[in-house]
């Protein structure tokens, strides 16, 4: 009869390590006692899984410190807050990525998103945190960033121990006690954990790195079914005939074989390129601009999270230069005058994108003809009292968007076109 695990598991320890870990992250507090604990040979250190249990190996806790396990306490519900779990199966549908090997690689760039910013001011780094200077690329990046840039091999053999569970890359584990096991959080509960940490977060400005307060910014930002449109646009761009295509001789065509001795191009899909001009006359307000750039975030993950196909433009009564998007606050948003959203259009279209997105309060002129592209407009809500448009002309009323764009007020339900 195999010894019970819990027996060996020094549980007063391991509740130090989270007490610890409680008092120098205080906004994780909540999410760090949500966890339900559950002794397991199985696991090489702690893990956990989607329903919120942490699995615990006992030898692992009797090896190491307290300050160490609070570290990895940490780690850990950093997994699940941030929600590593159901962005792995979002992007293994949409990439195509099977079997372990590329779980294994989800869960190691969940781990750098995590261990960039997670540690010091009185968290001390676990030993063989995996950070993103181990595998020489540049921190500050989503689990998105660092899965396009690294492959299994030499580099990571050392890593092939790591496991963090099904919640930190969605591949249900046999030693996991699913979801009708005992002591799981239901996704109401989970909901309002996550609610309660991006509250403490927003409410100690300051105490926080920057990478938890943009995910708190993110979490207190309802979805916007404006977002469903735009995936719908981009979806529709990349599939239309003749879009999203180009001959490339990287891999010759398979019709080659009938004709010996010449080499014929193979038709190859490039990933859809997205423009977004954003409004930044003196009618929109600060806060709308802090929304457009969390909507810029967004529309980054709604084509895979590859940053370098998007553009941003910021346009008042002129368009100023676009600018590709590294890092959402990092954008210059210049403007603060009247509105003429035509040069902004003008400016995205040379940047040949397979959608345009627009955010305004649609205070502008429209351009007359339809762009060479699916355009979506993201409109910030507006009343319609007499004088409310006005900007330098009192009896001035915009015209309404056209009705080659799709429209949806950003905070409501869609405009039906």
């Amino acid at each position: 009869m195999n010894p019970d695990p819990a027996t060996d598991l020094d549980l007063d320890k391991l509740y130090a390590a989270r007490l610890y870990a409680a008092r120098v992250r205080p906004y994780l507090a909540t999410a760090l006692f949500a966890l339900h604990t559950v002794a397991s040979r199985q696991v090489p250190t702690m893990a956990v899984d989607r329903h919120w249990r942490c699995y615990v190996s006992p030898g692992f806790v009797d090896r190491m410190p307290v300050e160490d396990l609070a570290g990895v306490w940490v780690h850990e519900v950093s997994h699940l807050l941030r929600d590593h779990h159901g962005r792995s199966d979002r992007l293994a549908r949409e990439r195509g990525l099977t079997g372990p090997g590329e779980r294994l690689r989800m869960n190691i760039a969940a781990d750098m998103e995590i261990n960039d910013d997670a540690y010091g001011e009185g968290l001390v780094t676990p030993e063989g945190a995996v950070q993103p200077k181990t595998l020489g690329l540049p921190a500050g990046n989503l689990m998105e960033d660092y899965l396009r840039w690294f492959r299994l091999g030499p580099r990571t053999q050392a890593l092939a121990w790591l496991d963090c569970g099904s919640g930190a890359d969605g591949l249900d584990r046999g030693w996991e006690l699913g979801p009708d096991g005992a002591h799981g959080l239901s996704e109401q509960q989970r909901d309002a954990v996550r609610f309660r940490v991006a509250q403490g977060i927003t409410g100690r400005p300051g105490s926080a790195p920057s990478g938890w307060r943009r995910w708190a910014e993110e979490a207190f930002h309802p979805p916007q079914p404006w977002r469903e449109l735009l995936g719908a646009a981009v979806r529709s761009a990349v599939s239309a005939p003749g879009a999203g295509e180009d001959y490339s001789y990287g891999r010759p065509s398979r019709r080659s074989a009938g004709l010996p001795g010449v080499v014929l191009p193979s038709l190859r899909r490039r990933p859809p390129r997205v423009c977004v001009v954003i409004d930044t006359s003196g009618s929109v307000s600060d806060a709308e601009l802090g929304s457009a750039l969390l909507e810029v975030a967004a529309i980054s993950r709604a084509v895979g999270g590859r940053r370098d196909l998007v553009t941003v433009v910021p346009c008042d009564a002129a368009a100023r230069v676009a600018q590709p998007l590294c890092r959402a606050e990092g954008i210059e948003l210049l403007g603060g005058g009247g509105t003429d959203l035509r040069t902004g259009f003008a400016k995205a279209l040379r940047t040949r994108p397979d959608a345009v997105v627009v955010l305004t309060d649609g205070q502008t002129p429209w351009p007359e003809r339809r762009p060479p592209c699916r355009t979506v407009v993201g409109l910030f809500p507006r009343r319609y009292e007499t004088g409310m448009y006005a900007e330098d002309d009192p009896d001035y009323v915009p015209d309404t968007p056209p009705d080659w764009a799709r429209v949806v007020e950003i905070g409501s339900a869609p405009v039906s076109r």
